[in-house]
Protein backbone atom coordinates (compact mmCIF):
# COMPACT_ATOMS: atom_id res chain seq x y z
CA UNK A 1 0.00 0.00 0.00
CA UNK A 2 1.83 2.70 1.22
CA UNK A 3 1.70 6.69 0.17
CA UNK A 4 0.50 7.71 -3.33
CA UNK A 5 3.36 9.85 -5.71
CA UNK A 6 3.81 13.01 -3.64
CA UNK A 7 6.96 14.61 -4.28
CA UNK A 8 8.07 14.77 -0.65
CA UNK A 9 4.67 16.89 0.68
CA UNK A 10 2.17 14.04 1.61
CA UNK A 11 1.42 16.57 4.78
CA UNK A 12 -2.34 14.91 4.82
CA UNK A 13 -4.59 17.51 3.52
CA UNK A 14 -7.11 14.92 2.69
CA UNK A 15 -6.92 13.26 5.89
CA UNK A 16 -7.39 17.07 7.27
CA UNK A 17 -10.45 17.73 4.64
CA UNK A 18 -11.81 14.45 6.26
CA UNK A 19 -12.03 16.22 9.65
CA UNK A 20 -13.26 19.45 8.35
CA UNK A 21 -15.79 18.38 6.31
CA UNK A 22 -17.20 15.71 9.00
CA UNK A 23 -17.14 12.49 6.53
CA UNK A 24 -16.34 9.32 7.76
CA UNK A 25 -14.68 7.90 4.60
CA UNK A 26 -11.18 8.80 3.28
CA UNK A 27 -12.48 7.73 -0.23
CA UNK A 28 -14.75 10.69 0.08
CA UNK A 29 -12.17 13.67 -0.64
CA UNK A 30 -9.62 11.54 -1.84
CA UNK A 31 -8.32 13.89 -5.30
CA UNK A 32 -7.66 10.83 -7.18
CA UNK A 33 -9.74 7.62 -6.50
CA UNK A 34 -9.62 4.57 -8.02
CA UNK A 35 -12.17 4.11 -11.24
CA UNK A 36 -15.29 1.39 -10.81
CA UNK A 37 -12.97 -1.17 -12.36
CA UNK A 38 -10.61 -1.31 -10.05
CA UNK A 39 -7.54 0.24 -11.59
CA UNK A 40 -6.05 3.42 -10.78
CA UNK A 41 -5.19 6.06 -13.28
CA UNK A 42 -1.73 8.05 -12.18
CA UNK A 43 0.32 4.65 -11.75
CA UNK A 44 -1.74 2.30 -14.49
CA UNK A 45 -2.06 -0.32 -11.94
CA UNK A 46 -3.05 -3.11 -12.41
CA UNK A 47 -0.37 -3.64 -14.81
CA UNK A 48 -0.27 -7.02 -17.13
CA UNK A 49 1.70 -9.66 -16.37
CA UNK A 50 4.02 -11.80 -18.65
CA UNK A 51 4.01 -15.27 -18.82
CA UNK A 52 7.58 -15.69 -17.86
CA UNK A 53 6.96 -13.96 -14.97
CA UNK A 54 3.77 -16.39 -13.88
CA UNK A 55 6.55 -19.20 -14.59
CA UNK A 56 9.32 -17.91 -12.86
CA UNK A 57 6.88 -17.23 -9.88
CA UNK A 58 5.68 -20.44 -9.98
CA UNK A 59 2.14 -19.23 -10.66
CA UNK A 60 -0.55 -20.72 -12.20
CA UNK A 61 -3.83 -19.03 -13.30
CA UNK A 62 -6.50 -21.24 -14.08
CA UNK A 63 -10.09 -20.29 -15.38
Amino acid sequence: YGAPPHGGMGIGLDRFTMQLLGVDSLRDVTAFPKVKDGSELMSECPAAVDDAQLKELHIKITE
